[in-house]
């Protein structure tokens, strides 16, 4: 996938160092939890990620975003397509030096137009009630808040 400024790498284990950099930022995890991954455990999670879900009902989606610009990677999106429920949950992530730019609205309007291209009805993302950064790129994606919540977050939803 491409958009003006980004072209969405399917992730592979190699994208873990530039990644773990992009990512480093403890203020990534304010509303999500844990801490920026030393490169070495990243690189595992990348590897799992890449080899896809272990639950053939379900299928994963992992890209990283690349900035054209100076190609730096700069986030990530990613989908859990569940065909049985007809969802695909999706979540998006930019560093924080890249911020405040479009991008994530960008890259995950790329990711949904992608998804609505799949036989999926609904697409789900989940997002701290209190995190308006994410919510406003939700919002530019065309999901609405719904009154459910998932461990303590908001439960965004749009027809694909």
């Amino acid at each position: 996938m491409a958009t003006a400024r980004l072209d969405l790498l399917p992730l592979r284990t190699d994208h873990a160092d530039e990644l773990a950099v992009a990512l480093a930022d403890p203020a990534l995890h304010a509303f999500t939890g844990g801490a920026p991954l030393p490169p070495e455990v990243l690189r595992a999670r990348c590897a799992r990620l890449a080899a896809g879900s272990p639950d053939p009902s379900v299928v994963w989606g992992n890209w990283v975003l690349r900035l054209r610009e100076d190609g730096r990677l700069v986030g990530t999106v990613q989908a859990t397509v569940t065909p049985a429920r007809d969802t695909a949950e999706v979540a998006w992530v930019v560093g924080t030096p890249w911020q405040g730019r479009g991008l994530a609205v960008e890259a995950a309007r790329a990711l949904t137009g992608w998804l609505s291209g799949l036989p999926v009805g609904r697409l789900i993302a989940h997002i701290h009630p209190e995190h308006h950064a994410s919510a406003a790129v939700a919002a530019a994606c065309g999901f609405v808040p719904t009154p459910e919540r998932e461990n303590g977050e908001i439960r965004w939803q749009r027809a694909a």
